[in-house]
């Protein structure tokens, strides 16, 4: 296929070419791959700075995405790739290759490093979901950390920088810049830009900014840093966000409210406990959602009044095809049992559901939410259950809501009444401005000199 890019295309190209370190914040559907692509292919064969490039992404994106825009668009096809992914043998297959391009998924990051054996001579690094190198603690982290300063150049892309505030993006340019606008440090950072807001005595649980603090974040990122919104750029359908509410019995509402008074409750015979704050928000979520798993890892019924929600909209739907998403596998065990469903899990599944044979579908976030083009399948997402991470919901909507949709896109969020899943929206929501706040602060400009 013949590339004719956008305006906007061509700026975030250039911006990759004259930025050694750049970090591209893309909404998506907006091509953040071949806009990358296209920069990697100038710099290897119109400019020769580099020779070899490392491609560092989640699973499905590194297998099936990457791969899938080099062979679809014609000016890429000169580029030699391979695919690192799968068994160790077929690893260490794919880097003998000496490809100028190697694909890795980022749980293989540590492997590469630090196991494979391979010289690391990468001399551009490209990390897709940038959002997901946030822990500094992670193995993934540290081993790309090591090998950081062999490479000359480093781009970061992502559409969701800092999904849980603002202290997510310390490691996030650690890595691109090392420590050189943020400080190599995270105490540094945190102590000069942030203060205590959640703690316990000693036990501090969570920071805020300090007065100031995001605008001169912002500004200390803003040379290598552009954002764009799929809102500025494309023109997309109609989005519409909506709630299904149901509402428990008095029975079923007195297991849940003794659950969240007394960390204990008891659901036929069976006693369910909660040791923590974290293990109580998940144990409300699941009774929200109608079952909740005991000890040994059994689901426990409570009740049906999201199946019966679930089985209304997709009535309503009208044979439109309908992605439902879910959180625990007991909603999908009981989605099952319901309704005629597929689980997106496989190419084929994606294919399939792309070619329209598959009426309703099944989606998790942590294993679908980035990089799935879905949006040729259908238009109508339904959250079954919910999750708190802002950056799988934002992920997991824009799988439908993207360039190439053509119609009105729905989603619904199947809301118990009085419950956590109400409090689970408005954390979503609250996030979702600290996160525009950051993207409209770094918003590239697309007139000259800006």
């Amino acid at each position: 296929m013949q590339y004719r890019p956008h305006e906007y295309q061509d700026y975030a190209t250039q911006f990759i070419i004259d930025h050694p370190v750049a970090a591209v914040f893309l909404d998506c559907g907006l091509g953040k791959t071949v806009i990358t692509l296209t920069a990697m292919d100038e710099l290897l064969h119109d400019r020769f700075e580099i020779s070899r490039i490392l491609i560092v992404a989640p699973l499905r994106v590194a297998r099936d995405t990457w791969p899938a825009e080099i062979r679809k668009w014609e000016h890429l096809r000169q580029m030699t790739f391979a695919v690192a992914v799968g068994t160790e043998r077929e690893r260490a297959a794919a880097l003998a290759q000496r490809a100028e391009l190697t694909i890795i998924n980022r749980e293989n990051v540590d492997w590469l490093v630090n196991k494979s054996g391979c010289s690391f001579d990468f001399d551009m690094i490209v990390i897709d979901e940038l959002s997901s190198f946030k822990s500094y603690q992670a193995r993934r982290f540290r081993a790309l950390m090591k090998a950081r300063p062999l490479a000359k150049r480093m781009v970061g892309l992502t559409g969701t920088p800092s999904a849980n505030g603002l202290m997510d993006l310390w490691a996030e340019f650690k890595l691109l810049d090392m420590g050189k606008r943020l400080g190599r440090f995270i105490t540094h950072y945190r102590e000069e830009l942030f203060t205590p807001d959640k703690r316990n005595q000693q036990m501090v649980f969570s920071y805020r900014p300090k007065p100031g603090a995001e605008d001169e974040i912002y500004r200390r990122i803003g040379d290598i840093t552009i954002s764009m919104r799929s809102t500025d750029y494309l023109k997309l359908p109609e989005l519409v966000l909506t709630q299904s509410v149901v509402t428990m019995s008095a029975k079923e509402r007195k297991a849940y409210d003794v659950m969240k008074a007394e960390m204990v409750t008891t659901i036929g015979e069976q006693e369910i406990d909660a040791v923590s704050a974290a293990a109580l928000s998940n144990k409300l979520l699941q009774m929200a959602g109608g079952a909740v798993y005991a000890e040994e890892g059994k689901a426990l019924h409570l009740h049906d009044r999201k199946l019966d929600a679930l089985e209304d909209l997709v009535e309503s739907a009208n044979g439109r095809p309908v992605l439902v998403a879910y959180w625990y596998k007991h909603d999908a065990d009981r989605i099952h049992k319901r309704l005629t469903v597929r689980e997106i899990k496989t190419s084929q599944d994606i294919m399939d559901w792309n070619a329209g044979k598959v009426p309703i579908a099944l989606i998790h976030p942590a294993g679908a939410g980035h990089g799935l083009n879905l949006q040729a399948g259908g238009s109508v997402l339904i959250w079954f259950s919910l999750t708190w991470s802002l950056e799988l919901y934002q992920q997991t909507n824009a799988r439908l809501y993207r360039q190439g949709q053509r119609n009105t896109v729905t989603i619904v969020h199947i809301i118990t009444e009085g419950t956590i899943d109400e409090q689970v929206m408005r954390a979503l929501e609250k996030k979702d401005k600290t996160q525009a706040a950051l993207l409209d602060a770094v918003k590239a400009e697309l007139e000259a000199g800006k």
